[in-house]
């Protein structure tokens, strides 16, 4: 069973370089990317989400709509525990996958076979699965012997190639998403869509940040419009795209 519940959820970035005095005494004002307003003490702060309160349950297919700037990072973010609320309580229940920046941890330097083992641990995934999943991984990724050169002889494509194999042997409960994974040729994208069917159809709550209105009412079930880090609106994927996208 996964359960998310989102409290009045707010956050905020200090922005210690900037000049606060200009600000101290301004209602907070809306700008790309967030609000800009001052705290108590004077600082500059740019207010990310604002008062974000909702319920996902297990079965839910959540997509995340809103210009860029509007919060959905930041509160995919937030979902996976690299963000704390800065008021208000995030209650999650289940495990937490993130296939956001799927090549963060990969070091060019070290060999492909090194380089599942390190993007792996930084997936939470421990030596003994990883182990018993190497031989998968890397038929999958297709890299054949390459898999024993340095990752700084690949080209674009081996690197993420060898990137999603390693990162979708996930199975979490909560998956994260920041638009759909597409990687490699035309036989790869093949089997990179058969293997992000089985992910999302294995995971209890998906949660998809996109522009693409055609991948949010193919894949989701709710939909939540961010606006300035405030929920706009919750709910149909048809009735949320129609009025997000206009028609």
């Amino acid at each position: 069973m996964a359960f998310v519940e989102f409290r009045n959820v707010c956050v905020d970035f200090p922005i210690y370089n900037a000049n606060g005095r200009s600000l101290k005494n301004r209602l907070f004002q809306v700008a790309t990317g967030g609000q800009i307003g001052a705290n108590q003490q004077g600082l500059v702060v740019v207010r990310a989400l604002e008062n974000l309160s909702f319920t996902l349950r297990d079965g839910e297919r959540v997509g995340l709509l809103g210009h860029n700037g509007a919060g959905k990072t930041t509160l995919l973010r937030v979902l996976s525990g690299v963000y704390e609320p800065s008021s208000g309580s995030a209650r999650i229940e289940g495990e937490v996958g993130s296939l956001i920046a799927i090549s963060l941890g990969i070091d060019p330097e070290a060999t492909g076979r090194e380089n599942i083992y390190l993007r792996g641990g930084m997936l939470g995934i421990s030596r003994a699965e990883i182990n018993r999943q190497i031989d998968d991984i890397i038929e999958f990724s297709e890299l054949g012997n390459f898999i024993d050169l340095p990752v700084r002889t690949y080209s674009s494509g081996m690197h993420l190639r060898l990137a999603f194999a390693v990162s979708t042997i996930l199975r979490p409960d909560i998956l994260l998403m920041d638009e759909w994974l597409s990687v490699g040729d035309e036989s790869f994208k093949h089997k990179a869509e058969k293997r992000m069917k089985e992910l999302v159809q294995a995971t209890n709550i998906l949660v998809l940040a996109s522009h693409s209105r055609d991948l949010i009412l193919h894949t989701c079930n709710r939909v939540i419009w961010l606006d300035h880090g405030r929920i706009r609106m919750d709910g149909d994927p048809i009735v949320v795209t129609k009025a997000y996208f206009g028609k």
